[in-house]
């Protein structure tokens, strides 16, 4: 499979930090998430909160969506913190994403509406020289043939893919 480095989104980045082999079958259009409880709790949290907000998803380039765009904050709403570094990676690479197009300027904002708690994020150089290896990474696992192996995760518990991995 050839894949585009432009294609990479942020749930890509998301799911490299969590499990490889979920990325791999999100990338190759095997979706699973319809069949979730924990993925439509968070649809709902995500469409019910912050309603005095404008809040829209902002799309670009038909690859990047966000939540929403704040007064110079990229904000993205979770569920828990149960994967907060793939939710960091995540904010922070919508960062560099305009960052490369030019923008910069912004911040991101984690909300955690059911924890009642915000978290600031700052892209840093650091991040960016992470970034350019998470996106190789991504790309590096995209284009398998099949998916990778893994090793059973607490987070296997609650992932959309599990029975899909484990049956």
């Amino acid at each position: 499979m050839r894949f585009e480095i432009s294609r990479i989104n942020g749930t890509m980045v998301q799911y490299y930090r969590v499990c490889y082999r979920k990325l791999w079958y999100f990338a190759h259009n095997i979706q699973m998430e319809h069949n979730s409880e924990n993925v439509a709790i968070g649809k709902h949290l995500h469409d019910s909160s912050y309603q005095r907000h404008n809040h829209h998803e902002i799309e670009l380039d038909g690859t990047v969506k966000f939540d929403r765009l704040e007064k110079g904050f990229i904000c993205e709403i979770k569920k828990s913190k149960a994967v907060e570094e793939s939710h960091l990676m995540q904010i922070k690479f919508y960062l560099y994403y305009l960052k490369k197009k030019g923008v910069e300027g912004l911040k991101g904002k984690l909300l955690y509406p059911l924890l009642k708690q915000t978290e600031i994020v700052e892209l840093t150089r650091a991040d960016e020289e992470e970034l350019d290896g998470i996106c190789q990474g991504i790309v590096n696992i995209v284009t398998l043939g099949k998916p990778p192996l893994v090793s059973k995760m607490k987070i296997c518990k609650s992932c959309s893919y599990e029975e899909l991995c484990w049956s």
